[in-house]
């Protein structure tokens, strides 16, 4: 592997024609500057420097090796070049894995957010189980997730940010019981659920408390089929608050259940995760999204 500062010494040699004039340049002695030029020599097994006369010149191999060390020096300028604006924080890239609901119903107005603030940022965001958001996270290959909890890992930390509260949701036209429906009223209904995660985990404890095994007619993995069939008089559901507020005046009659039934919504990252400023600014706009509704 060349060592950069001894290319860009034998450089300097070559283009000043003498080892004192470049240790001035350099502000190095100018033993320190025929030390550089010396131990390149030993790596690469020849002789880069002839002097003629007074001057410094290069020797057929050096002369070779001048056009690659041009060309190296150069490409490793511009790669320095490149970090200035991550080392001045006006860009960098998040990757957020998260579930369907919250990328569709949260996660837009975050990140709105964090670009509002750094233009430049790249966001990147992933839709799976929280299984595989998870592992992902685990293994870097995500900076945060955003999951209904509760999500574990022994490398991760986790931040309750948000509460959302899961609704009875029924066709237009329905009914609700004073008070909200509870689990004998709701175990009468053609029941639509989600399938899988948190937030079925939560339904299915809501029925069982009232010793009710929640039986389906149908499940889905996405909250927003569910909300459409609902609507088309197929059946009731249970659904988080986030996914229903712009259904509200719509073909969706809402209620809390009786006993309310919420669920927390968390940011997860590992304990390790270096917290770059466009993590930061994505995190703080999770955190305001509380407060901003």
């Amino acid at each position: 592997m060349f060592n950069l500062d001894q290319l860009a010494t034998f450089v300097s040699v070559v283009d000043l024609g003498s080892f004192t004039a470049a240790a001035d340049k350099a502000g190095l002695t100018q033993p320190a500057v025929s030390l550089q030029v010396k131990l390149l020599e030993q790596r690469l097994g020849v002789k880069l420097i002839e002097r003629v006369g007074r001057r410094a010149q290069p020797s057929p191999a050096g002369l070779d090796l001048l056009a690659h060390a041009r060309r190296i020096i150069e490409a490793c300028s511009i790669a320095e070049e490149s970090m200035t604006p991550f080392r001045e924080g006006s860009v960098g890239r998040v990757r957020i894995g998260s579930g369907g609901t919250a990328s569709i119903h949260l996660l837009p107005r975050a990140i709105a957010i964090a670009k509002k603030r750094m233009p430049d940022l790249e966001i990147i965001v992933r839709v799976g189980n929280i299984e595989e958001i998870l592992r992902d996270l685990e293994a870097n290959a995500l900076d945060l997730a955003v999951v209904a909890l509760p999500a574990s890992g022994r490398s991760l930390e986790v931040e309750p940010f948000h509460e959302d509260e899961l609704l009875a949701v029924a066709p237009k036209g329905s009914v609700m019981p004073e008070g909200g429906p509870d689990v004998e009223f709701m175990k009468t209904k053609t029941m639509l659920l989600y399938e899988g995660g948190n937030t079925r985990r939560a339904t299915n404890g809501w029925f069982e408390a009232g010793r009710v095994h929640p039986e389906p007619a149908m499940e889905f993995g996405s909250v927003e089929a569910i909300k459409e069939l609902v609507a088309a008089g197929l059946g009731w559901s249970i659904l988080p608050d986030m996914a229903l507020r712009r259904d509200r005046s719509g073909q969706l009659v809402t209620s809390p259940l009786k006993p309310r039934l919420v669920r927390q919504l968390g940011m997860v990252l590992r304990r390790d995760k270096h917290l770059t400023r466009g993590l930061r600014e994505v995190m703080k706009a999770l955190r305001d999204f509380q407060t901003s509704e």
